[in-house]
């Protein structure tokens, strides 16, 4: 009898970040853990992370910088087989943690600091997306673009409650007021989503300087090219900043090659039958 060797996580990963037209730093910060083995891929995954340091706040740069790299430091610390359900959310708060010690840091004058974040991480067949603030991931499937997140702002809860429509957020002044960041509070509390996965579907997270310029179908579009996955996402940034380019503008775009399916056993996963 024959037997085929099951499919792995397959995954082609691209980057891209930009200052703007206005700004003179760029308080986007970005970056990811890559297994090193199949080995490691069955056990950690793949792990991506884009922050925004909050403008307005003081060194926004160090909050975005210290959240990404503690969260992909302590991704690939972690116990072999912890669900990503779960850790995720930890590791956001061990990178709040982080942030808020930093503005305690004489170092920094006491000055305080703040940033969102978006954590993707993938194994399997699952992605696991834990978030704080207006930093998104959409998922691209079938050229259709969702939102996997839901901004922690003002104006969004405000939408939720009914109070205005979603047409009127685009025009609110108030429309970048976040409820919730990372770093100026002892514990944050993000929000934690699970999504299967298919071949050829393309995860993209974002910071508002891109979002914020361009509707759904036209990330969509740009998404779903068959190009390299820097290419889009270079396009993305390029896009959203030669239509507005006030803000810092980033993209991380995931394209899922192979996945491979596995059933769930009281919370831990295990091979299917071929």
């Amino acid at each position: 009898m024959l037997h085929t060797a099951a499919p792995m996580l397959d995954v082609q990963f691209g980057q891209a970040s930009d200052f703007g037209k206005v700004r003179t730093n760029n308080e986007d910060a970005m970056g990811s853990f890559i297994p090193a083995s199949r080995q490691q891929t069955r056990s950690h995954g793949y792990l991506f992370v884009v922050a925004d340091g909050v403008g307005g706040m003081d060194l926004g740069e160090v909050a975005s910088s210290t959240a990404v790299s503690v969260l992909t430091e302590e991704f690939g610390k972690a116990q072999p087989g912890s669900m990503l359900i779960s850790l995720l959310p930890r590791l956001i708060q061990r990178a709040n943690a982080a942030v808020h010690d930093c503005t305690v840091n004489s170092k920094h004058n006491g000055h305080r600091m703040a940033t969102t974040i978006v954590a993707c991480a993938l194994r399997y067949d699952q992605a696991v997306v834990s978030h704080v603030g207006d930093s998104r991931c959409y998922l691209v499937r079938n050229g259709q673009a969702r939102q996997i997140t839901q901004d922690h702002t003002l104006v969004n809860e405000q939408r939720r409650m009914g109070l205005i429509s979603q047409d009127d957020i685009a025009s609110s002044d108030s429309r970048h007021v976040l409820i919730r960041s990372v770093g100026p509070e002892m514990f944050v509390s993000p929000d934690t989503t699970a999504v299967t996965l298919q071949p050829g579907d393309v995860l993209v997270l974002s910071t508002d300087g891109l979002h914020d310029e361009m509707r759904e179908p036209e990330i969509a579009s740009i998404a779903s090219q068959k190009k390299d996955a820097t290419q889009i996402a270079r396009e993305l940034v390029a896009r959203a900043v030669e239509i507005d380019g006030g803000d810092n503008t980033t993209a991380q775009v995931i394209r899922v090659r192979s996945v491979e399916q596995v059933g769930m056993y009281r919370g831990r996963p295990y091979r299917l039958p071929i």
